[in-house]
């Protein structure tokens, strides 16, 4: 048989079970040899020789047969360092590969499985416009090191942070880092919400299979926002084999949440724990100093398209001391500025950024939480934040509880009989006698005033 005449055969295929089963399994099909009643066709993975044995081999018996050749079974092949396929012999346009990492196409019903595109890239987030800072500088190291490309001592590599604090911009940095040195690679960058839509997809379909082989033959794969799949189970399911599949492959898989794995509810205990089996990095929130340089560098990035406007002193620095919670609402104010200034002609002075932006100031006072002075005490002493809560007196849990105790009263505006229902139904007098005591030990234990003052610092960063 020639190659013009399986050429012919492949547009019969092509219209018998459709494009994009044809892309997908037929079309990367190349024939060697008709011997001795096998037809012998290479085929770049076993498991596409499987899939296409299995599912479409009756098929394309019946039509070599029809077609006068004598052909009683097939034989796939996987090819060794084969070269690149020739161009199909088919009358209807091929359809293009799309690049590794791409645009998602604008009618989501032409999404298909096949097509395998990732969410887009945000040509800002590069590793050139991330400011690193004390908060984020392991973060930032791991990346780096991710984004070099080859073997890992770490996989995966877990990023977790609250809103605004750089995960995403982290992601897409490598996602552009790996894209440009390895353009090879087949990286994908995707939600967790776009996982599970192409799953729910696959199920729908009844194409599972081209869903598992797709995903399992990415070299890189990025998932943002893994708490979204949290109390999925079938999504969890298949996204735990993804997983392992990579992970046995020695593919590098990067993931981002928005708290640490073993603190997303609903989250499998089998995912949670195949999540922390790698390096877990938090981005911490930002201190005054990492925010004061990402205005520096967003005033320069601006600079080129406001060319005449100036910034009074001591601007920059009122920004970064007022807006800490979110570093796209600092990047924002700023960017609300320049473009108020501009129309009105003016300087940006302190006045002007009052008036501007006093909306968002409000909004930016910031509000400690008696849970969050907790869980940050919890933190510092080691404990557990049930210890902090619980009944436990002993001396290791009853001084962290009194200095959180302290805290509360300190920086919030709960009553003490309010404090004291958070920590596990307590009478006031217990807070009360708690913040005396830690009054009393800041005089005399230099520890202890240096233990309040990090935590009230941290807590008000």
């Amino acid at each position: 048989m020639t190659q013009e005449k399986w050429g012919l055969l492949r547009n019969k295929l092509l219209k018998a079970i459709g494009r994009n089963n044809y892309t997908t399994w037929i079309e990367p099909l190349e024939f060697k040899e008709l011997q001795d009643g096998v037809a012998v066709f290479s085929v770049p993975t076993n498991f596409m020789g499987n899939y296409v044995s299995q599912n479409f081999a009756d098929l394309i018996l019946y039509e070599l047969n029809t077609a006068g050749e004598t052909v009683q079974r097939l034989d796939f092949r996987v090819a060794a360092n084969s070269p690149a396929r020739p161009k199909p012999a088919v009358d209807t346009p091929p359809v293009a590969k799309p690049e590794p990492v791409a645009a998602p196409s604008e009618d989501p019903a032409q999404d298909t499985l096949e097509s395998l595109q990732a969410a887009p890239l945000d040509s800002r987030f590069t590793f050139d416009s991330f400011v690193v800072g004390k908060p984020n500088e392991l973060a930032h190291a791991a990346a780096r090191r991710v984004s070099e490309g080859g073997p890992v001592t770490f996989n995966p590599l877990v990023l977790y942070g609250g809103v605004g604090l750089g995960k995403t911009h982290l992601m897409h940095a490598i996602a552009w880092e790996l894209k440009t040195k390895h353009p090879g690679l087949n990286v994908l960058y995707l939600s967790a919400e776009q996982f599970m839509y192409r799953f729910v997809q696959a199920l729908r379909e009844r194409r599972m299979m081209d869903f598992k082989h797709l995903f399992r033959s990415v070299d890189v794969l990025m998932v943002d926002d893994v708490q979204f799949i949290a109390g999925k189970d079938s999504t969890q399911e298949e996204f735990f084999h993804t997983f392992n599949a990579l992970v046995d492959q020695n593919k590098q898989i990067i993931i981002s949440a928005d708290r640490a794995p073993g603190e997303i509810k609903d989250l499998e205990d089998r995912v949670k724990s195949r999540l922390q089996c790698g390096l877990v990095v938090d981005l911490h929130p930002t201190d005054y100093e990492l925010r004061l340089g990402i205005l520096q560098n967003k005033v320069q990035q601006y600079s080129s398209s406001y060319p005449d406007l100036a910034i009074a002193d001591g601007v920059l620095e009122f920004l970064a001391h007022r807006i800490s919670t979110n570093v796209r609402v600092l990047e924002g104010a700023l960017t609300r500025l320049f473009a108020f200034a501009s129309l009105v002609g003016r300087e940006i002075d302190m006045e002007l950024t009052q008036d501007c932006l006093a909306d968002v100031l409000r909004a930016s006072e910031r509000k400690i939480t008696v849970e969050e002075i907790q869980r940050k005490v919890s933190e510092y002493y080691n404990i557990r934040l049930s210890d902090i809560i619980g009944p436990k007196r002993l001396r290791s849990y009853a001084r962290p509880r009194q200095v959180a105790m302290y805290l509360c009263k300190q920086l919030t505006s709960r009553s003490l009989p309010e404090i004291g229902r958070r920590f596990g139904g307590r009478d006031h007098t217990t807070v009360m006698h708690g913040v005396k005591r830690i009054e009393e030990l800041k005089l005399t234990d230099g520890q202890i005033a240096e233990d309040v003052e990090m935590l009230r610092r941290s807590l008000e960063a």
